[in-house]
């Protein structure tokens, strides 16, 4: 089978290095965290801030990744920072306090570690793993997101569902976007909100109606012969007598399938154009 393929994050590797930025009132303590991302080698560091306001503005400015964020501080405080500046624009935060009794809080906006100070090497790699985690998370979601809307645009824009037949099939697969030709499917079945393409022996989901579809699909070349199952006519080897004067489709590859009498007109309008 020759389709081609657009890769999606799940397929391919996410970015590993990581943008950081720093924010304490103390300067020894950024130092400290400065030291251990240099160390660590995997986290550039694009900015630190002194207090909770320098730290907003620069989350809205740099869109880090990550924010080892103190949580008192003159002025404004961590948690005031990232109320700032939302959580759309708020990066993975490892809260970095020598105060305990704000824990719960931390983690009430999501913050994924609290290392409290002093610290040391050991508990700061453990909560650095815990960050680069949700940062990979996140961003796979966000890949996976825009391939989703990539899909629907392509699918549902203005002129994809003309008069002229759909001649290629987008479904996502195993991470990957397949471009399927409509002369390569086999047969389609509905599963759920899915419809399930069969192609040479694989199988591909794509999140459609049957409805949709087959309108979408050359009426002389796709058929449907039940209300959840499509087939190519070019696919058709017989019909087998089955039971109670009902008929199985049999194609090619040896599938059987059921052929439903509501559907049986569309195929006695195909033999008639074959004759």
């Amino acid at each position: 089978m020759k389709t081609s393929t657009l890769t999606s994050a799940s397929a391919s590797p996410i970015p590993a290095r990581i943008r950081a930025i720093i924010v304490d009132d103390e300067p020894a303590a950024r130092r400290g965290v400065r030291l251990l991302l240099e160390r660590d080698g995997g986290v550039d560091i694009v900015g630190e801030a002194t207090d909770g306001a320098e730290a907003a503005e620069l989350m809205q400015r740099e869109k880090p990744d990550l924010a080892f964020l103190d949580v008192q501080m003159p002025g404004c405080d961590g948690f005031q920072a990232l109320a700032k500046v939302g959580p759309e624009v708020a990066p993975v935060v490892i809260f970095v306090t020598a105060y305990d009794e704000h824990a719960l809080r931390a983690f009430e906006v999501n913050a994924v570690d609290y290392l409290l100070k002093p610290y040391d090497d050991a508990r700061f790699a453990a909560a650095l793993q815990r960050a680069r985690d949700e940062v990979r998370r996140r961003r796979a979601d966000s890949v996976n997101t825009r391939l989703h809307q990539l899909l629907d645009y392509l699918q549902h824009a203005p002129g994809a569902a003309s008069e002229n037949p759909t001649e290629r099939i987008l479904v996502k697969s195993s991470g990957e976007i397949f471009f399927l030709k409509a002369a390569e499917i086999d047969w389609i079945e509905a599963e759920g909100d899915y419809m399930k393409f069969h192609v040479a022996g694989r199988t591909h989901l794509m999140r459609e109606t049957m409805a949709r579809l087959e309108a979408r699909l050359d009426p002389k070349q796709f058929i449907r012969i039940h209300r959840s199952t499509i087939v190519n006519a070019d696919r058709l080897r017989k019909l087998s007598p089955s039971f109670a004067g009902e008929y199985a489709v049999i194609l090619n590859d040896g599938t059987k399938l059921k052929l439903s009498r509501g559907y049986h007109e569309r195929i006695a309008a195909l033999l008639k154009q074959s004759l």
